[in-house]
C-alpha cells in the first residue's frame, strides 16, 4: 500500500510559502475531490460518468472561490460573516506550530488549476511511501 509522507520544508521563507499552499491543495484534493470521485458508481455509463466528475470538479472549485472570499460574502450594513482557513505547520514533539498562512500565495482558484493535474510544485509537498498497513 502506498501513503504519502509529508516532505520537509523547504529553508527559503518564499518556498515554504509555496510548498504550504501546496500542502494544503494535496489534502484538499485527497480528502475532497479524490474521496467524491471514489464515490461514483462503477455501473455508470461514459457519459454519466462524465457528468459526475465535471460536477465533482465544479463543485470543488466552488469551494475554492468561497476560500478565496469571491463571490461576495454574507452581509448586512452592519456586520460580514466570511469563511478563513489557515494553513497550519505543526511540529509533532511537543505540539507546537511552526508557521501559519493563509491562504496560499497564488489563491485558492489559483492552485485549483494546478492541483487537479496533480501539480503540486518544485517542492512537492508529499512523497509516497510503501507500507506494510
Amino acid at each position: 500500500m502506498r501513503k504519502p509522507k509529508l516532505t520537509l520544508p523547504p529553508e527559503s521563507e518564499r518556498a515554504r510559502e509555496l510548498w504550504l499552499g501546496h500542502a494544503a491543495g494535496y489534502i484538499l484534493v485527497r480528502d475532497i475531490r479524490d474521496y467524491a470521485r471514489s464515490q461514483i458508481d462503477p455501473d455508470l455509463s461514459a457519459d454519466a460518468r462524465a457528468a459526475a466528475l465535471k460536477s465533482i470538479d465544479d463543485a470543488f472549485f466552488g469551494v475554492m472561490e468561497v476560500l478565496d472570499q469571491y463571490p461576495d460574502q454574507l452581509e448586512n450594513d452592519q456586520y460580514m460573516v466570511t469563511l478563513e482557513t489557515r494553513i497550519v505547520l505543526w511540529e509533532r514533539q511537543g505540539g507546537d506550530w511552526v508557521e501559519s498562512r493563509s491562504p496560499p500565495p497564488e489563491g485558492w482558484c489559483m492552485g485549483y488549476h494546478y492541483w487537479i493535474e496533480g501539480d503540486f510544485g518544485d517542492n512537492p509537498p508529499v512523497t509516497e511511501q510503501v507500507s506494510d498497513e
